[in-house]
């Protein structure tokens, strides 16, 4: 569920009618709802209900500073995956102790910053980091609380591209050398060894793939305290999908995935942590854009509108399916129509949907992507000169920009030009 609705003939974003933002912030833009936002992060906060547990919320799905605070004044921890997340969490009021640190490729620098400014654990990825984490902590004169994260070789069942839990995927150490590792990290004095972390991927639509991977996760904690390892924390990643398409089936709910882990970790008696993103920010932002052109093809009937690839790469990205739709609402029995619905960027890769079926749509109108909260505005760039697109946050009847489009002279005054010229 999520709070874009049509009402009196046209698209709403919560209280606020969404062509009232976009004549007020111009487009492209990216429009977000308080309320989704925070109803999703509450029903994971429920679905854990009975056990100890933290909802991290993973904020490489969405990291303006406003969606931050709102979830942190919700209670959220924050999983961050380099500095510059560590330091956003931060700025929005997160304090260090719900901030856990993800990722392959820590620093040294980036592991100084999150023990300077405090850090609930590291998520250990190979032996290489755990040596350089133990250095760093050694040297500052702290201890460094750690998982280990452990790869389960199971298949995710989804995109290759986030799939995170087989063999071949550059993230954790086999669940086959789980001991023998954990055993190297028991000698490393700047080392403290609270717990297991395993993600296996993102954008599930099955629960299958979490049971199998939770099960071998009770076994190696089993496994791990009968060798004297205390594991007091188990982190399980996210990675439950959303529905993009209005018409396919909706993946499992929060309750359910609740269930699954209470049924098969419950009886460790272990903390739980989870870093939900895309369930919590993808339907909660919508990207509004404006019609340019309906340019006639040989074959087909091309929707030129002023958002790009720049703007949300991830249909070109990915092959990603967003739900494209009219910000005014079609009337009843309006007949359906196909368009290649493309952008204006110099790449034939700039194309969104190829025949689409929607209700017809002329220059001057909007159309807005649902489901576009997630991996969209951080992810886009200034590819073609294009500056940033603004977003827009919603609370009930209000709402405010919490990024601004820059200007050109903006974009242009980044660059330094050497002396020579």
């Amino acid at each position: 569920m999520d709070h874009f609705l049509y009402r009196d003939g046209a698209l709403f974003a919560e209280d606020v009618s969404v062509a009232t933002i976009a004549a007020a912030v111009g487009t492209p833009c990216y429009i977000y709802s308080a309320a989704t936002l925070l109803r999703h992060f509450r029903l994971f906060d429920e679905a854990l209900d009975g056990l100890d547990h933290l909802v991290c919320y993973a904020m490489k799905a969405a990291s303006n500073q406003a969606i931050l605070k709102t979830l942190a004044q919700a209670g959220a921890g924050m999983d961050v995956v380099s500095g510059g997340e560590y330091m956003r969490a931060k700025a929005a009021g997160v304090p260090g102790e719900r901030i856990v640190f993800s990722g392959v490729g820590k620093t040294a620098a980036e592991i100084r910053l999150a023990l300077e400014g405090g850090i609930r654990q590291f998520n250990v990825e190979s032996e290489p980091e755990m040596e350089v984490l133990n250095a760093t902590a050694l040297a500052m004169g702290v201890s460094a609380p750690i998982t280990i994260r452990v790869n389960p070789d199971v298949d995710a069942k989804t995109h290759a591209k986030i799939a995170t839990g087989k063999s071949e995927n550059k993230f954790g150490i086999p669940i086959s050398r789980a001991r023998e590792v954990y055993a190297l990290a028991a000698t490393l004095p700047g080392l403290d060894v609270i717990g297991i972390d395993v993600h296996i991927g993102s954008q599930l639509t099955d629960l299958a793939p979490y049971e199998l991977a939770y099960q071998k996760v009770a076994e190696l904690t089993e496994q791990l305290r009968a060798d004297g390892h205390t594991i007091t924390r188990l982190d399980l990643g996210g990675g439950l999908g959303i529905p993009y398409a209005r018409d396919n089936q909706a993946p499992p709910l929060p309750s359910d995935y609740g269930a699954l882990v209470k049924r098969t970790l419950g009886h460790l008696g272990c903390e739980i942590e989870i870093e939900p993103g895309r369930l919590i920010a993808g339907n909660a932002g919508i990207m509004v854009s404006e019609v340019i052109y309906v340019k006639s093809g040989e074959d087909r009937d091309f929707l030129i509108i002023d958002g790009a690839m720049n703007d949300l790469i991830r249909p070109a990205m990915y092959d990603a399916y967003h739900d494209i739709i009219p910000v005014r609402e079609p009337a009843p029995g309006t007949e359906q129509v196909k368009f290649d619905v493309v952008g204006p960027v110099c790449e034939s890769g700039d194309t969104f949907a190829k025949q689409r079926v929607m209700p017809p749509v002329g220059p001057g109108e909007l159309v807005a992507f649902r489901s576009a909260g997630a991996y969209g505005a951080v992810m886009s760039s200034e590819y073609n000169s294009r500056p940033l697109i603004p977003e827009v946050l919603v609370n009930k009847d209000q709402f405010a920009v919490i990024r601004r489009r820059p200007t050109f002279d903006e974009m242009i005054n980044r660059d330094t030009l050497p002396e020579w010229l």
